[in-house]
């Protein structure tokens, strides 16, 4: 992996990171200190504020669902924030099954995650493809978040260094960081048995590798499923790569 070991640099935000640095089979490497990756923001402390003042961060992009961004607001003196919430359904499909007499087991949830990865496959594109044109029309230090930083920021995350043509490995590697660097939040996790917690609250390859196999065997790989759902278009994407790729 070609990218220095990131490591959080906020008290409140465990899991918190730049993107930059990854090199790209186009030539050059993500530019550093442009996009950065996280769990939510509500726990920021006054110090962890200045410090993302002085990037500086420029705009907030928020992938969590109405009532999880209402439940944690959080204020960014000078960052603006863009709401472009994806619903969380994992936990309400393992609480049907529990309300219904059934006890996941640790496959089933798995499966339930691989599920939850094919679903962002194929029913937000169009919400990825706004975060991909934010940052092509927003040249300014950007983060982008969901809850636990992990599942909506991480296909999020996948997905541009894939645009700008990182190998999967490399993005695998970055996507797994997650296990190291998330301090699980148990407020924010609610309860329930431990092992479905665990598979909830911590990403596996099989989790993201899903999202890859459905891009690869339903759309024909990245860039049709780019041009398709997504709505980026060549051009687009060469705009993307001028904005974030340097030498």
């Amino acid at each position: 992996m070609s990218h220095p070991d990131p490591q959080p640099i906020l008290q409140g935000a465990s899991n918190f990171r730049d993107l930059g640095g990854y090199k790209s089979v186009n030539g050059g490497h993500v530019r550093r200190g442009r996009v950065f990756r996280s769990d939510h923001l509500a726990g920021l402390t006054p110090s962890d504020v200045a410090a993302l003042q002085t990037l500086p961060l420029t705009h907030c992009i928020d992938f969590r669902g109405i009532s999880e961004s209402a439940a944690l607001p959080y204020e960014i003196p000078g960052a603006s924030v863009v709401a472009l919430p994806i619903e969380p359904t994992v936990v309400k499909k393992i609480v049907s099954l529990v309300e219904t007499g059934h006890m996941p087991t640790t496959q089933e949830t798995v499966a339930l995650m691989c599920d939850t990865y094919r679903g962002f496959v194929h029913e937000q594109g169009p919400t990825f493809g706004k975060f991909l044109r934010h940052l092509i029309a927003n040249p300014t230090p950007v983060v982008f978040h969901c809850t636990a930083g992990k599942d909506r920021t991480g296909f999020a995350a996948a997905l541009l260094l894939s645009a700008l043509g990182v190998d999967r490995d490399t993005i695998m590697e970055d996507y797994l960081l997650t296990n190291r660097l998330y301090r699980r939040d148990h407020t924010v996790e609610g309860h329930g048995p431990a092992h479905i917690m665990g598979v909830l609250w911590q990403v596996q390859p099989a989790f993201l590798q899903t999202a890859f196999d459905t891009i690869d065997r339903e759309y024909g790989g990245l860039s049709r499923y780019l041009a398709g759902p997504v709505g980026i278009d060549a051009l687009e994407r060469e705009q993307l790569c001028q904005a974030l790729l340097e030498n």
